[in-house]
């Protein structure tokens, strides 16, 4: 068990010295990698979504707990430490624990949301966020993704919900929440491996920097709330609706008789899913989490020019 007052953050020099800088940082939940993906496509996942967030000119801080300590970190090297058996998957909640005793896990998005703002990281990427579990107005199952969202003013980088997810439920409960949600160009709401869920989003971003506008904005008018960036998979990797939603039916089903809940069911969703889409569904989820990460930088990049302080000139 960890003494009371020692350190448990652990920034690389690249990344603390970005922070210093004011240079633009993406902050990368890793239990995408750790619970969400089947290796050898997690490793692969990871190495090009760090080459994704540099091309675009940021730097790339993969978040997760290693041996106790809150790690920010570039991905490729990270992810290598959460691919062992018994990893933990951390949420906020869970942060105190896995740091009292010394775990090692991949950090869910709200986990990821909540560090990130600690450190200063205004912009963070996932593929889907979660959000009111289908069924959840009967099972109350709601993410604590929503929750971290409603908390932190960040932006997250989303291919809107995860497809296990309702997304009229979950519309309804950022809404309450005071979450902005802006469709990156597009006026519908995403559904992680379909493009348009049938639900239209609240308000349209056709540029980075809108959307860095709108959190400066935010943080302006004190907002303390999170912004969603919904930014649906690119079109070649998509699926149709109609067959995410057969496939989620089935696997809920499938889920619902071996008595899968809690923690467990994301992740076992997201495998029956896989089976069920003949694969397809993978490729569709690293498609989205490679054109979250770009759009992510992109959007650092424009949130950090627009926040820079003018450098004082030089003596005469």
């Amino acid at each position: 068990m960890k003494e009371q007052g020692e350190r448990v953050l652990e920034l690389t020099e690249e990344v603390a010295r970005a922070l210093k800088e004011g240079s633009p940082l993406v902050a990368l939940e890793t239990a995408v990698f750790s619970h969400g993906l089947p290796q050898p496509t997690a490793l692969a996942a990871a190495e090009e979504l760090e080459q994704e967030v540099r091309s675009a000119g940021a730097l790339p801080a993969a978040v997760a707990v290693v041996d106790g300590k809150l790690v920010l970190d570039a991905p490729r090297g990270l992810v290598r430490r959460l691919l062992d058996p018994g990893v933990w998957k951390v949420a906020e909640r869970d942060l105190p624990v896995a740091v009292a005793r010394g775990a090692t896990g991949g950090t869910t998005v709200s986990a990821t949301v909540a560090v990130a703002h600690r450190v200063g990281i205004p912009v963070v990427t996932t593929g889907g966020i979660g959000g009111v579990h289908v069924g959840g107005n009967r099972s109350w199952d709601v993410s604590s993704d929503l929750r971290a969202l409603a908390q932190y003013p960040v932006a997250l980088v989303s291919s809107g919900v995860k497809a296990v997810c309702d997304p009229a439920l979950t519309l309804e409960y950022l809404d309450t929440a005071g979450v902005t949600v802006l469709g990156y160009r597009t006026d519908r709401f995403p559904y992680f491996y379909a493009q348009d869920s049938g639900l239209p989003v609240p308000h349209r971003a056709d540029s980075p920097e809108e959307v860095a506008a709108v959190l400066r904005a935010k943080r302006s008018l004190g907002q303390g709330s999170g912004l969603l960036l919904a930014n649906p998979v690119p079109a070649e990797a998509a699926l149709p609706l109609e067959e995410v939603q057969r496939a989620i039916r089935a696997a809920v089903a499938r889920a619902a008789a071996r008595g899968v809940r809690g923690a467990d069911l994301t992740p076992y969703l997201l495998a029956a899913l896989h089976d069920l889409t003949g694969g397809r569904s993978v490729a569709a989820n690293t498609a989205l989490l490679r054109s979250n990460a770009r759009l992510a930088a992109h959007v650092a990049v424009a949130f950090a020019r627009a926040t820079a302080r003018p450098r004082p000139s030089p003596s005469p």
